[in-house]
């Protein structure tokens, strides 16, 4: 809202510093500190609230150190996170962006589902919360929109570069190209790096390029599922999934930077995503949310997010890397939240595997999603979170090199 107040005050009576507001650096800066204040000042206050109406987790007793303590802190702090991040984003970005409106339902969309099962554990007493197979078909409708809206939306394009100008310092001065519909993405490690999906229907024969949203469409209904639950999964001990989510989107917002310039797409040979840039400002305020957030929820935590947060901050990462065209990068990136996943599907497979076998359940792990597994082993989970920071560090710094590294 405030860019077009400024971008009219600039235009009609060239308000001083009116022309700030054209720079998706300083709209970005304004964002991340906004949303800081928000989730740090009023988020307290949301805790008290949350306290005062006794909205308190009840923790299972897993046999975990200091966990009975946890019982009754309060939950559903993925408001603070959702509250935090689309004030900014209404305020400081351009609302007729095709790909900041699809993240503005994302995070409403996400946020509901999760609050619902939030709200049935705690107010209707079920720990099971939202039946598995409604939070599925939640998940599949975000996916079905998200796919539906990147490949019939005629905003949602790529440009083709047709020439290069550089002047004498060696520097790239104007790319021409055209815009236009695509359906390619981004293939890390390899020099001719782009994959198309209609490659994967093409063999049918002439026109069947334009059935290619078959592919194109569920593959998407699965990375936003996958990457939402992987989320869910990871939020476990305090800061945990706020802190690796941090770092995961403040890396996807280096991609959406310079996808969405032109001259370092060209310099860096990657797609260039017009207006994609203006994702920074909806990053920006994440990342301020998040970060806000851990104020509260670092150990020992006094806040949870609930599912409220974890599915909206899974849905939210998803939809951004698939936005920039980097979702065959979010094994790497989105490392911590795979291997989540992965030590549950090992774990209750191999249970069930050697019951049937052995007629007695056998165990891969102590206990899972993976960070538990450490906690049976004796470590302090304030030591689990920050090595799962650590990795998640490096998983983006090699997610990031990738650019070059082909």
């Amino acid at each position: 809202m405030l860019y077009y107040l400024f971008e009219y005050l600039e235009k009609e009576y060239q308000f001083p510093g009116a022309s700030l507001f054209g720079f998706i650096t300083f709209r970005a800066a304004l964002a991340v500190i906004l949303s800081l204040l928000i989730a740090t000042v009023y988020g307290k206050r949301i805790i008290l609230f949350l306290r005062k109406k006794q909205i308190g987790e009840t923790v299972r007793d897993l046999g975990l150190d200091g966990q009975k303590q946890k019982s009754g802190t309060p939950t559903m702090g993925g408001l603070i996170i959702i509250m935090s991040t689309l004030i900014p984003v209404l305020l400081f970005a351009k609302l007729d962006n095709i790909y900041v409106l699809l993240l503005i339902v994302t995070t409403i969309w996400m946020g509901i589902i999760g609050f619902v099962d939030d709200y049935i554990k705690v107010f209707k007493k079920d720990k099971a919360g939202l039946k598995g197979r409604f939070k599925i078909l939640g998940q599949v409708v975000l996916g079905l929109i998200v796919g539906s809206v990147l490949y019939f939306h005629q905003g949602v394009t790529v440009k083709e570069r047709d020439s290069t100008r550089i002047n004498e310092n060696y520097e790239v001065v104007e790319v021409k190209g055209k815009e236009v519909k695509s359906t390619k993405t981004t293939v890390p490690f390899f020099k001719n790096n782009e994959l198309d999906y209609t490659s994967f229907i093409s063999w049918a024969g002439e026109g069947t390029a334009k059935y290619a949203w078959l592919i194109f469409i569920p593959i998407i209904i699965i990375i936003v599922t996958g990457v939402s639950n992987g989320a869910n999964l990871t939020d476990g001990i305090d800061g945990l999934a706020a802190g690796t989510s941090a770092i995961i989107v403040l890396t996807l917002g280096i991609f959406a930077w310079v996808s969405g310039n032109i001259v370092f797409s060209d310099y860096l040979d990657i797609m260039f995503i017009p207006r994609a840039g203006e994702l920074v400002i909806f990053i920006a305020a994440f990342v301020g949310a998040l970060v806000g957030f851990l104020w509260y929820n670092a150990f020992p935590a006094q806040v949870f997010m609930g599912d409220t947060g974890s599915l909206t901050i899974g849905g939210v990462i998803a939809v951004i890397a698939i936005i920039v065209r980097k979702e065959l990068l979010i094994p790497l990136l989105c490392g911590i939240f795979f291997a989540e996943s992965i030590s549950v599907m090992l774990q209750v497979g191999y249970f069930k595997y050697t019951k049937k076998r052995l007629g007695e359940g056998k165990r891969i792990f102590l206990m899972a999603p993976l960070h538990h597994h450490y906690q049976k082993k004796g470590y302090h989970e304030s030591k689990i979170v920050t090595r799962f920071w650590i990795v998640g560090i490096l998983l983006a710094i090699v997610t990031i090199v990738t650019l070059k590294v082909r």
